[in-house]
């Protein structure tokens, strides 16, 4: 019989965040899948909890992943956690999810500390619908074609970011998103914590004078209303046959719909094509 993957929710800053649930995993499960072992080994300690640990982060999950399945299908259960959070978003973690799902395997979620949800309901920016957007690229150039994707659209925008990039993220979002109201939270629930709820031009300003620490989460107000797509009337096949038209080949209209519409362009080649 299977064993059962448990995706537990740890701390983001502060211990006393942990769920009673993840306790009562954590204790019961015969193995710990951990994106560092060193990090959830002082949380294991924290707690008084002796459970074998093995390393699952993005350079070993490809062979990791099969040796956790191995675990599984050997009647053993196991816990992922990632270094703080909710695995998965924005962690390692994905891919195992699908190993188990191929292969039978019973997952459990235990939630309990977020980093985006925490920041959203400080951010005092609309929470009604927003888009997870996670970490954008570390080149400047993709990183702005990103932002050039996604500035169309209407609802609040998440991103994470390190605190080596933050300066030259939010100057990209200035010459893209020109200046609409940002929200930055760093360090959320450690002694540290802090919230600026600025313009982007202001933020730009403020790290030019403070040096940036911690990891932040930032929240951007989604587009205004002159700044929707003028293609809204029509539907993506239309836009798409629309931009053919006038020229444009086909892979490329369906690129460029993609950026009008602030959408993922595989998002666009699904519907287009039908699939």
């Amino acid at each position: 019989m299977n064993g059962k993957l448990y995706i537990c929710a740890t701390p983001i800053g502060n211990l006393k965040d942990i769920t009673l649930r993840v306790l009562e995993i954590l204790n019961f499960v015969d193995l710990i899948a951990a994106e560092d072992t060193r990090r959830t080994l002082k949380l294991l300690n924290h707690f008084d909890i002796k459970k074998p640990l093995t390393s699952y982060f993005e350079h070993n999950k490809q062979f990791k992943g099969e040796k956790i399945i191995k675990e599984l299908k050997g009647g053993k259960n196991v816990a992922l956690v990632s270094d703080a959070g909710t695995p998965i978003i924005s962690d390692p973690g994905d891919k195992l999810i699908l190993e188990c799902i191929e292969n039978g395997i019973e997952i459990e979620s235990a939630p309990g500390p977020c980093a985006l949800i925490m920041a959203i309901t400080l951010s005092g920016i609309d929470s009604k619908r927003f888009l997870f957007e996670g970490f954008l690229p570390v080149k400047i150039k993709e990183k702005k074609e990103r932002l050039e994707e996604i500035k169309s659209y209407p609802h609040t925008l998440v991103f994470y970011e390190a605190p080596h990039k933050i300066k030259a993220t939010l100057k990209c979002m200035a010459e893209v998103f020109s200046n609409r109201k940002i929200s930055i939270h760093r360090e959320m629930t450690k002694k540290f914590e802090e919230t600026l709820r600025l313009t982007i031009n202001e933020a730009v300003e403020y790290f030019e004078q403070n040096q940036p620490v911690g990891e932040f989460v930032i929240i951007v107000e989604g587009a205004k209303e002159g700044a929707k797509n003028p293609f809204s009337h029509l539907s993506i096949p239309e836009h798409v046959d629309f931009l053919i038209s006038q020229g444009i080949e086909k892979k490329e209209a369906i690129k460029k719909c993609a950026k009008d519409r602030g959408i993922p362009k595989r998002e666009v080649y699904g519907i287009y094509l039908g699939e």
